[in-house]
């Protein structure tokens, strides 16, 4: 699983299970990895103390929990680590998305819901459904996204980052060099949009105020 992060290089997470879905242990490909590169490392349901060990250990930068973990037990990740924190919500419905207000952390990352399965199932959601959000916390938007559909993605959600596991992989758990570069010139495009979209709406609400202003006087 790679997450896209906003001014950095893709972050690998380590996958010792199908998509990553276990506690961290040290891995090739993060050998010599320091900042500035971001190392996020995937949990659910493991213990404060297996977090704090695993973080500690790899030097993890990231903590993405994507199990049913509260917000009682993020905070203390938090403060027992120093990582940001990233929780996942797998999403079927509005309520899924208000639910995640009540989570204070860095990092809201939204994903399918696939019962019996945390993550990493390759399916997709509703999009719409975190576009229409309230809430100042960073999205990160997961669930099925690949080099053909992440442009889109980003277009009708908007999110702060992106997410992908199996979309760029060429067999289940082999990931593909060419599928992540197509993948990432694909969401750097869509984000270059998004960007110059925000920057056009502030500048015409900057003329519209100014309008109205003379108006007034």
């Amino acid at each position: 699983m790679w997450s896209l992060i906003p001014g950095a290089d893709s972050t690998p997470l380590e996958t010792s299970t199908p998509h990553g879905f276990a506690t961290a242990t040290a891995s090739p490909t993060l050998s010599g990895v320091r900042p500035p590169a971001r190392i996020a490392g995937i949990f659910v349901n493991q213990t404060l103390d297996e977090v704090a060990e695993a973080a500690e250990r790899e030097g993890l930068t990231i903590v993405q929990l994507h199990g049913d973990e509260g917000p009682t037990f993020c905070a203390e990740v938090a403060r027992r680590t120093g990582s940001r924190i990233a929780k996942a919500f797998r999403v079927r419905s509005p309520a899924d998305i208000t639910a995640a207000r009540a989570f204070r952390v860095d990092f809201h990352l939204f994903d399918a819901y696939v019962r019996g399965h945390p993550g990493g199932t390759g399916t997709t959601f509703d999009w719409d459904l975190v576009a229409r959000r309230k809430g100042g916390v960073p999205a990160i938007l997961a669930g099925g996204l690949t080099p053909d559909n992440v442009g889109d993605a980003v277009a009708v959600a908007n999110p702060w980052g992106v997410d992908v596991s199996s979309g760029v992989e060429s067999a289940p758990g082999i990931k593909d060099h060419n599928l992540i570069v197509s993948f990432l010139a694909a969401a750097d495009r869509a984000g270059v949009i998004q960007r110059e979209e925000r920057v056009r709406r502030r500048a015409l609400k900057r003329v519209r105020r100014a309008v109205a202003g003379r108006t007034r006087s």
